[in-house]
């Protein structure tokens, strides 16, 4: 989703000056990762570096920063944070932070940065972590420089373009901050826009994933969505089946225990799904999976439903709590089949045809 991305092309839209706080080096326990970002202007913050202390801290340099006289947009320091002995937190790592001073008059990278992203280009972000102020956008074609005259070093793009082949974590590579800006490959459908529906839409639209939302009622979905949220209303939803990428996840959650069965039929037949999610009881899944087999599924295929839905140990159900259970569940599964997939790169990594 990488909203960062929004939050700083409407600021310096809106002509106002910011500081974007970017975690660039973690040694030992930290609350965030490499890449983490946090935004300051003058009136408020967007994003998190991990909270506590540190954010505390790096507010602080960040508005000092903006209020320097003479500091040009771009200008860029580092500082170090032992968050132990500095900080008062318990994680005990040493975590680097790198401050950037962005405004409206010098946003031509974030311009192209944010034009590639909406048109779905894989592109990395190239930052010297020196005094160097520029940086450089690497996609499939180029390496397109901003306020520097110098070559991105040729360690650094070869590493650069690996990240475009869906690597989504940012790294520090020979005094470089390289951060890939991906569209993310965590897709989800949901039918039904009902309580539970509207619900699970408001958890997991904060997530990084790009969601389907499809019912057949007219008039049902919010006036406003979530920029990762697309509305579909159709007189057939299960159509909408098709048009759902490889590996992506269902959650079947509409007003119809007709039309519940027909939408986990077709997606149990395709089969190539991560997760497919049907929300009811015990007895709805052995009513559905009476009548499945009738129809000719097989055992293998009935055993990929899941309904009930959610993490075991949450009995709640209210729509808040199903919702915050299935996505859990939803992550749960997303980063097992990460998991796997990248014991599937190693392997591949480690056959050599003699």
């Amino acid at each position: 989703m990488n909203q960062w991305l929004d939050d700083l092309q409407r600021l310096t839209s809106d002509e106002q000056q910011c500081v974007v706080v970017t975690v660039a080096g973690v040694r030992g326990s930290a609350p965030r990762e490499v890449g983490a970002k946090m935004i300051v202007s003058a009136n408020a913050t967007l994003g998190t570096i991990g909270g506590g202390q540190l954010e505390y801290q790096c507010t602080r340099i960040a508005v000092q920063q903006m209020r320097q006289q003479g500091a040009y947009a771009g200008a860029r320091l580092q500082r170090r944070f032992p968050l132990g002995t500095n900080c008062g937190q318990c994680c005990g790592g040493v975590v680097d932070v790198l401050f950037e001073r962005v405004a409206f008059e010098s946003d031509l990278w974030l311009t192209d940065l944010k034009q590639f992203h909406d048109e779905r280009h894989p592109v990395v972000l190239v930052t010297p972590l020196a005094e160097d102020p520029g940086k450089y956008l690497l996609t499939k074609d180029r390496c397109k420089p901003f306020a520097t005259s110098c070559m991105c070093p040729d360690d650094v793009l070869a590493a650069a373009k690996i990240m475009l082949g869906g690597h989504d974590s940012a790294e520090v590579v020979g005094g470089f901050l390289l951060e890939p800006v991906l569209q993310s490959d965590f897709h989800i459908a949901i039918f039904g826009a009902g309580h539970v529906g509207a619900a699970t839409i408001d958890v997991l639209s904060r997530l990084d994933c790009n969601i389907r939302w499809i019912d057949s009622r007219r008039n049902i979905f919010p006036a406003h969505l979530p920029e990762n949220v697309t509305a579909i209303n159709s007189g057939n939803p299960a159509q909408e089946i098709s048009a759902m990428p490889s590996g992506a996840s269902y959650l079947v959650l509409t007003h119809s225990h007709p039309l519940d069965y027909e939408i986990c039929d077709q997606v149990l037949r395709r089969g190539d799904f991560a997760y497919c999610g049907l929300i009811g009881s015990i007895s709805k899944r052995r009513r559905f999976e009476r009548d499945m087999r009738k129809q000719g599924l097989s055992d293998s295929q009935l055993e990929r439903l899941t309904c009930p839905i959610g993490v075991s140990g949450i009995e709640g159900r209210k729509p808040a709590e199903i919702a915050i259970a299935v996505a859990a569940e939803l992550l749960r599964i997303r980063d097992a089949v990460g998991a796997a997939n990248a014991d599937n790169e190693k392997v591949r990594d480690n056959v050599h045809v003699l």
